[in-house]
């Protein structure tokens, strides 16, 4: 379907008063055959073919800032999973210096975060991922642009509570390293991860991908909440149609730009990402479309029924919108990026039990949110688990990115500024699961796996 001038006006509306942006420009890097049994050499070939891709990225992107008039926010770059090609260098100093490589030539290109420090240990952890799990802590707190993932769980595999149980330590150990526990924001944990997702930290090119693709995350919360302020009357199945209607018309915007930075780059174009995605901007705001549609406050009862609607139409009205739909699609609900999430946790309206609930019909997870520094690592690993198990159950993607703050208390504000905004410490259960979290083992799959 071509694009027409009228809908590149109508983007150019949305950017200057809705907060429309192109969330991030994510180029997919093959990294198989840059190995080498000499690491040095490795490393060299690994950094060589990072900086060159990301520093084009990067001046291609601008360029089209300025041809369209759409802001895009971040320009990243995600490579293939760092465990994956490490197998003949499977020691944590060498992932370490793998992660400085790819942190340097981040930062000489001019990228914003590199994605794929990670591994897919859903059935069982190689030599190799082992060694990169106990890097973890290191390499997220001793370099600034690298972002890690842990794919533990599939709903054909089930989950690795071994994998779920060394997490706790890991993320105890990297919130410590960063005083704050700005670490743990660099990394997030996922069950059904998507190969072609350009969002971070769980941004990876898949081992299906060729061998360079460009993925886009479009984002758009503001552009939704003002259509739905002004419908406050009809009924649910008309304020579907409204927010179909609008999530076609950002995919389109989100298309067009992707499809030309591919053309530039002479790089196959992957997928538009249709998520909503928060940032910390007045207005700019998922919590804000649920209030819209009538919720006193995120966290009220219908809050469920709300982003169930609000995920049902963003994903019909991309899917109208573009054949190349992926990645997660569908809402971001992080509490630190977005003002409406903050304000409900401090108002007593939203707790973590009501957070994991909401994750059942969004499409992201539990994201962004705060716990106390004194939290055992058996309960970091068991809220990590209760929400994979979500994901494991239903057939969706789920993911955990939770923040482990030192010294903090519930209630604490932790203002971390930029795009990462600020997140109250969340209250969590004095009733411990340890002594079953820690019988390890792999949850099975669920019987809809079977489905040869």
């Amino acid at each position: 379907m071509p694009i027409d001038v009228n809908e590149v006006f109508e983007t150019a509306r949305m950017t200057l008063y809705q907060n429309f942006d192109i969330r991030t420009t994510t180029l997919g890097i093959n990294l198989k055959d840059c190995i080498h049994s000499d690491f040095k050499r490795f490393c060299s070939r690994v950094h060589r073919r990072v900086s060159t891709a990301a520093a084009n990225l990067v001046a291609q992107a601008r360029k089209l800032e300025v041809l369209y008039g759409v802001p895009i926010t971040n320009k990243r770059v995600s490579v293939t999973p760092v465990s994956l090609i490490m197998e003949a260098h499977a020691r944590p100093e060498k992932f370490l210096e793998m992660a400085r490589t790819l942190d340097r030539a981040a930062a000489e290109s001019g990228v914003d975060y590199v994605g794929g420090f990670g591994a897919l240990v859903q059935k069982g952890a190689t030599r190799a991922d082992s060694a990169l799990i106990e890097a973890l802590p290191e390499v997220l707190s001793g370099t600034g642009r690298v972002c890690g993932f842990l794919n533990v769980g599939s709903s054909v595999s089930g989950i690795n509570m071994d994998a779920v149980i060394a997490l706790g330590p890991v993320l105890k150990k990297t919130a410590e390293a960063t005083g704050n526990g700005i670490g743990c924001s660099k990394f997030v944990v996922f069950t059904n991860a998507p190969e072609d997702n350009p969002f971070m930290a769980g941004a990876f090119h898949g081992v299906g991908e060729p061998d360079f693709s460009v993925n886009i995350g479009i984002s758009g919360p503001g552009v939704v909440r003002d259509v739905v302020a002004a419908n406050r009357d009809c009924d649910l199945t008309a304020l579907s149609e409204v927010i179909k209607r609008i999530t076609f018309k950002i995919t389109r915007a989100g298309e067009l730009v992707g499809r030309e930075l591919a053309r530039r780059l002479g790089v196959p174009f992957g997928i538009v990402d249709i998520s909503l995605a928060s940032t910390t901007a007045v207005g700019d705001s998922v919590a804000g479309v649920i209030e819209a549609m009538g919720i006193e406050r995120v966290g009220a009862h219908g809050t469920t029924l709300a982003l169930a609607l609000l995920m049902s139409a963003v994903k019909k009205g991309g899917a109208m919108a573009s054949g190349n739909v992926g990645g997660l699609s569908g809402t971001f609900i992080p509490v630190s990026e977005d003002e409406g999430m903050v304000r409900a946790v401090q108002e007593g309206a939203l707790g973590l039990a009501k957070l994991e609930a909401l994750t059942s019909v969004c499409s992201v997870g539990m994201d962004m949110f705060a716990v106390p520094g004194d939290t055992p690592a058996e309960t970091v690993s068991a809220i990590i688990a209760d929400e994979l198990a979500i994901g494991v159950i239903n057939n969706k993607t789920t993911g955990v990115r939770i923040i482990i703050v030192p010294g903090a208390r519930p209630g604490d504000i932790i203002d971390y500024g930029g795009l990462l905004g600020r997140v109250p410490v969340m209250e969590v259960s004095r009733f411990s699961a340890a002594h079953f979290i820690r019988r390890g083992g792999r949850l099975p799959s669920p019987s809809t796996s079977m489905r040869n």
